[in-house]
């Protein structure tokens, strides 16, 4: 970390998105390794898990937020009280992909940074699943125009979830040295971040 950035002893990562997109199925498949394939309707959860970090102790929370009600205000302190964004659409819904970009701009206006910390992610990529956002569309608008990290995965699948917790630690600028089991975890990813298939599909997503 550079000098006069203080290191962080709590982290909040926030999920948002369109409803039915796969923010709770991403996070359950961090958290529990499962996948339940029926969508259920969230309005707010958080998450709270504790690593070891450099021999201090880091809480990670997580935030699974609503798809599927409008509460502008409640979003709105979620956005000012997170660290790094999460912003997920599925691949087969494009109108979840316009979703995306509105919520962009309102992280920039609520946190007020022209280069807020995000990560889109394009969930549902399942091999011969049907396609709505092609993935070059999605990679230059992001990462080109936005200057932002892309991700896509499949929650059922297990491909690249893991990717994404590991950008947006990477956003929040967590210290380096996670517990021993995320670490582990994260050294078996690639360097280079995948985008379409062949995907990693060899991580545990168990936390110890």
């Amino acid at each position: 970390m550079s000098p006069g950035v203080k290191e962080k002893n709590h982290v909040r990562l926030v999920f948002l998105g369109a409803a039915g997109v796969g923010k709770t199925a991403l996070i359950r498949r961090f958290l529990l390794d499962t996948f339940e394939p029926k969508h259920r309707r969230t309005v707010e959860e958080l998450h709270s898990k504790e690593y070891e970090v450099s021999g201090a102790t880091v809480t990670l929370e997580i935030l699974d937020t609503s798809g599927s009600y409008s509460f502008p205000a409640m979003r709105k302190l979620s956005i000012q009280n997170s660290d790094a964004f999460a912003l997920v659409y599925a691949v087969d819904d494009a109108e979840s992909f316009e979703s995306v970009k509105s919520l962009r701009e309102e992280i920039l206006e609520v946190k007020e940074d022209k280069f807020p910390p995000i990560v889109v992610v394009g969930n549902k990529a399942e091999s011969g699943g049907e396609r709505q956002v092609p993935v070059e569309d999605a990679l230059s608008l992001v990462e080109l125009d936005w200057n932002s990290r892309f991700v896509e995965t499949s929650a059922k699948d297990n491909e690249n979830v893991l990717e994404v917790f590991k950008e947006l630690l990477q956003q929040a600028n967590l210290p380096s040295r996670l517990s021993p089991a995320l670490c582990k975890r994260r050294e078996t990813l690639p360097k280079e971040q995948m985008l379409r298939p062949p995907m990693n599909k060899t991580n545990s997503c168990s936390v110890c």
